[in-house]
């Protein structure tokens, strides 16, 4: 499988996916990273592994993803060859244009157990609630902001003494494993 990223951070899952590509337990190469901030370490992640990367220009929006910006995008994937577009930590919301590019071909992890805690910051909404269990998520992208289709999750108990920090540092391990099993059953099932 071609794999598309998208980011908008540090990029520590789409390390995650490369170390798992690199170890052979993810049969897969990634051919493109995008990021819609000039600044993400992702960027230097990627072109430090020889993987072509680029910015996203989303016209001085600070959230928004306009669509032709998002056509843009598209062209770029599918001018890469990609098969599966996974976001990792992209933080804009996906829509058409792109979604009927890759119909059921884009994927998102979440650190929540959803559809507990969509949005930012899901691990400081599972403590202010008194969660007792949180996680994370892969799921289908769909035009909703983390309502699509889930492909698998994980788990992680709530200390009493946790920080939003201490409970985000497990979660994260959690992705990093999770994201290439969730690869893998989508690219099986493709």
């Amino acid at each position: 499988m071609r794999l598309g990223i998208l980011g908008s951070g540090s990029g520590s899952n789409m390390q995650a996916i490369l170390d798992a590509i690199e170890d052979g337990t993810l049969d897969a190469e990634i051919v493109l990273v995008l990021s819609d901030n000039p600044g993400a370490f992702i960027l230097d992640r990627a072109t430090s592994n020889g993987i072509p990367a680029g910015i996203i220009d989303c016209q001085g929006f600070k959230s928004k993803f306009p669509d032709e910006v998002q056509a843009d995008t598209a062209r770029r994937l599918l001018e890469a060859g990609v098969d599966i577009v996974c976001l990792a930590g992209f933080m804009r919301l996906v829509k058409r244009p792109l979604l009927d590019v890759f119909p059921g071909r884009i994927l998102n992890i979440h650190p929540s157990l959803l559809p507990d805690f969509p949005g930012i910051d899901a691990w400081k909404q599972a403590l202010a609630a008194g969660a007792t269990e949180a996680g994370c998520t892969v799921h289908y992208v769909d035009e909703g902001m983390d309502t699509g289709p889930v492909i698998c999750q994980a788990r992680v108990p709530v200390f009493p003494d946790d920080t939003p920090e201490s409970l985000h540092a497990r979660i994260q391990i959690e992705e990093h494993r999770l994201y290439p099993v969730a690869i893998t059953l989508v690219a099986d099932a493709l």
